[in-house]
């Protein structure tokens, strides 16, 4: 009842989005700061909202969200393009990069 009479769920909604921006905008100045690419930048901001999505409506628990994040990852650097993913645009040092912000 408090929560109603205090306007709390609009506050929550209010919260969340700026949660949202926060996590992006971290994100992409963070990658900005790495010099990428314009298609590295999208790429990583596509990663981004990959775990996001994972964690929130997968409700994936954080160990298993990394190993999507290792899937994802694999095979940069492979000169084999079986091996290689989507994300192969980025060069190992770059990855590496990627991971430890992650």
């Amino acid at each position: 009842k408090l929560e109603e009479f205090l306007n709390f769920k609009q506050l929550k909604t209010f919260f969340i989005f700026f949660i949202l921006l926060d996590y992006y905008t971290a994100g992409f100045w963070w990658a900005k700061e790495m010099n990428f690419s314009l298609i590295q930048l999208s790429g990583f901001m596509d990663l981004l909202n990959f775990l996001l999505e994972n964690l929130s409506d997968k409700h994936m628990a954080l160990g298993d969200n990394l190993k999507e994040l290792g899937k994802a990852m694999a095979g940069i650097g492979e000169t084999d393009s079986e091996r290689s993913g989507d994300l192969n645009f980025f060069s190992i040092e770059q990855a590496k990069a990627v991971i430890d912000y992650l």
